[in-house]
């Protein structure tokens, strides 16, 4: 769900958090400071930006009742 530290140094090319963070911005990277100091990339706001579809979607599923069941029922 979210980039690990390894990830975060790769897209940006720093180590510090504060140089990390600048290039966040700059990039239009939504991210977000934990209370440690740590920061929270989202993976699915990443490939948005970079224009990657996900790799999975889910399938809507249809909402109509199983008309085949109730037809069982009246034989």
């Amino acid at each position: 769900m979210f980039l690990d530290d390894d990830e975060l140094r790769s897209m940006t090319k720093r180590v510090q958090r504060a140089a990390q963070v600048k290039v966040l911005r700059g990039m239009g990277i939504e991210h977000r400071q934990r209370p440690d100091g740590t920061l929270a990339v989202l993976r699915a706001h990443v490939e948005k930006v970079f224009g990657v579809a996900p790799a999975a979607t889910r399938k809507i599923r249809s909402k109509e009742p199983n008309w085949g069941a109730l037809d069982a029922a009246r034989a």
